[in-house]
């Protein structure tokens, strides 16, 4: 097999078992990650169970930032959220990122979903999809009530201090969809759309597949030309 089948041979791997794609033009290489189903934490999931592993996702997204060969990174939600610790560690991954990322929520990003919605630089969301904000809550047995409520709320303001840190929603206005209970009860949260999203600041823009990558290409080329002048001015320095 030549070199550049097994490479093709490689992507079309990543894509079946990661969700992941490289795409290489003139205006940059872009990075598509797929974020879907059941974000899975430190317990494994049934196999009827669409996942997303946050054990794949953790060094891909360090191999990216570090990757010469790639410009940016495009992020496709959707999904019904899953294990917290898991997904705020990719949330946090990819806002420390320098690389440009663009993030665009599809169908849904419930849930831990919102804070990997607002973690990319610039976030988008699509007119049908949702959003499903809520407390803080843990499944199975819980032991010590006092000591399991105390890590809760600490768990639930790191989230909301993250949300709030990497959007234009106010604190006040993102705590009061988490605990509303005039038509939803608290336990199951809020479910905002689309361009309710947006106006409340949550997500930047309401938009689809080609706006998330013109974006995208628009902030590689703005990249490029600050790492030119830079050069320059290095050179003119020496």
């Amino acid at each position: 097999m030549s070199e550049k089948a097994e490479q093709t041979q490689q992507e079309r791997e990543q894509l079946i078992e990661l969700g992941t794609a490289l795409t290489k033009s003139e205006k940059g290489s872009i990075y598509t990650l797929a974020i879907i189903g059941q974000i899975e934490g430190h317990q494994v999931q049934p196999e009827t169970v669409k996942t997303t592993k946050y054990e794949h996702v953790l060094p891909l997204l360090a191999n990216i930032e570090e990757s010469d060969e790639i410009d940016g990174l495009l992020l496709l939600l959707n999904t019904v959220g899953g294990d917290i610790e898991a997904g705020l560690a990719i949330a946090e991954q990819i806002a420390g990122m320098r690389k440009p990322t663009v993030s665009l929520v599809l169908g849904g990003g419930h849930s831990i979903g919102v804070p990997l919605a607002v973690a990319s630089k610039r976030s988008m969301i699509a007119p049908t999809a949702s959003m499903m904000i809520h407390p803080v809550r843990i499944n199975g047995m819980v032991v010590n009530a006092q000591a399991s409520f105390r890590y809760m709320n600490r768990i639930q303001e790191q989230i909301v201090e993250f949300v709030t840190k990497n959007s234009r929603i106010s604190r006040e206005d993102f705590l009061h969809y988490m605990m509303a209970t005039d038509d939803i009860a608290t336990d199951v949260g809020t479910v905002v759309y689309g361009k309710e999203a947006v106006k409340c600041g949550l997500i930047d823009r309401i938009g689809g597949l080609s706006d998330a990558l013109e974006t995208l290409h628009r902030m590689i080329n703005t990249e490029r030309r600050r790492a030119e002048k830079k050069k320059q001015n290095n050179e003119k320095n020496v």
